[in-house]
């Protein structure tokens, strides 16, 4: 398995993992040709220093898994760089393959490198297999997230 940067031929993959769950139907839209706004938030994504949209590819480049990772500077914690993780998914058929724990070793590893000082993430509370999932990474349930749809 390699861990690389997203290139856009990568995004039809992407977005079909990122459909491929009951709250991801419900989300996203997988077609062929995939909506515009897909390409636009990729390339923002890509224009946006400290931002990265990172897969794991077998040997035949083939994408397996993906998630987000951007950098987040702060003043508090004494200025604390953070890393912030989204989007985390891998492909239905190897799910429980170690796939995601080898891409958020290289995730945190990324974070680490870059001076981030915490890594963290949300998850929806209707994924329990995720919740324990993180928790065995050594991700603790420390702080209450809430959102507001736009």
């Amino acid at each position: 398995m390699i861990f690389r940067d997203a290139i856009r031929d990568d995004l039809p993959a992407i977005v079909q993992m990122l459909a491929d769950d009951r709250l991801g139907a419900t989300r996203e839209t997988f077609a062929d040709p995939l909506p515009d706004a897909y390409a636009t938030a990729f390339d923002d994504i890509c224009d946006q220093t400290g931002n990265r949209l990172i897969v794991a590819v077998d040997e035949y480049d083939r994408v397996s898994a993906c998630l987000q990772l951007t950098f987040i500077p702060g003043i508090a914690r004494r200025g604390m760089k953070r890393g912030l993780i989204e989007g985390v998914r891998v492909r239905r058929d190897l799910r429980g393959t170690n796939i995601g724990t080898r891409l958020f070793e290289y995730a945190i590893e990324a974070a680490r490198t870059a001076g981030c000082g915490l890594v963290q993430l949300t998850t929806d509370k209707q994924r329990p297999d995720a919740h324990s999932f993180y928790e065995k990474l050594g991700f603790e349930a420390s702080h209450t997230g809430m959102k507001l749809i736009l």
